[in-house]
């Protein structure tokens, strides 16, 4: 925990985790998907969840100047199984997944930047960090909703509307991303050296790289495989 950062912070941040697992989960058992591949999916996102809340209450992810990095470890590992379940578990589970569901995740993003705008209050992100600094990825959670019920509608879903919308949300996930990731202490960083983004190497908020965003991309990517590739399944 970080001692300069309110407790309801802290506690609004654990349940959008929570929350954002929760609709993951829903997703997987709304189509019955009693496989091997949500199997893994479960245990993956229950293991790294405490994998990553021992290692960085312990203050592992602190030293910022060991060597290797450590930073990486947070959340390189979740992209290479998103990676796995692509190659070798489309049919049995990308493309079975809900859409509908897989759109409304997004709205996990408004409570997610209302935290960091708290965090940056609280000097533990930069400004930058923030829907008032660059990041405007509040607009995808706002939006999800709205997205949700449009793409839906009299029993048809609406290909371009999706596909659009998840390339722009996409688009906002990369940009916030790589300025979190040039904002942390430590060899790459580039920007807010004088306040730079401390929340994300201390716990509860290390589960925003590596569950929270994951769990986001994983979301992006499978709606637009199912869109461009195979067929999308609605609920």
């Amino acid at each position: 925990m970080i001692d300069s950062v309110p407790q309801y912070v802290s506690v609004t941040f654990v349940l959008t985790t929570f929350l954002t697992v929760g609709i993951l989960c829903y997703a997987i058992q709304v189509k019955n998907l009693a496989s091997r591949p949500a199997n893994l999916a479960f245990l993956m996102v229950a293991f790294w969840l405490v994998f990553q809340a021992v290692l960085s209450i312990t203050g592992f992810f602190l030293d910022t100047t060991a060597v290797p990095p450590r930073f990486p470890l947070i959340a390189v590992p979740t992209l290479f199984f998103i990676a796995f379940l692509f190659v070798f578990y489309r049919e049995a589970f990308i493309e079975q997944l809900p859409l509908r569901v897989l759109t409304v995740i997004h709205i996990v993003r408004i409570p997610v930047e209302i935290v960091l705008w708290w965090l940056y209050q609280a000097d533990q992100v930069p400004r930058l960090m923030t829907f008032e600094g660059r990041n405007f990825d509040i607009l995808a959670g706002f939006t999800a909703p709205l997205i949700a019920w449009l793409a839906f509608r009299q029993g048809k879903i609406n290909r371009p509307l999706l596909v659009i919308w998840n390339i722009v949300c996409l688009i906002l996930l990369t940009n916030i991303v790589v300025n979190a990731i040039l904002s942390v202490p430590g060899p790459i960083q580039q920007f807010a050296f004088d306040q730079p983004n401390r929340a994300v190497l201390n716990f509860p908020f290390v589960w925003l790289p590596a569950i929270i965003v994951p769990i986001v991309l994983f979301s992006h990517l499978t709606s637009l495989w199912q869109l461009f590739g195979g067929t999308p399944q609605k609920t």
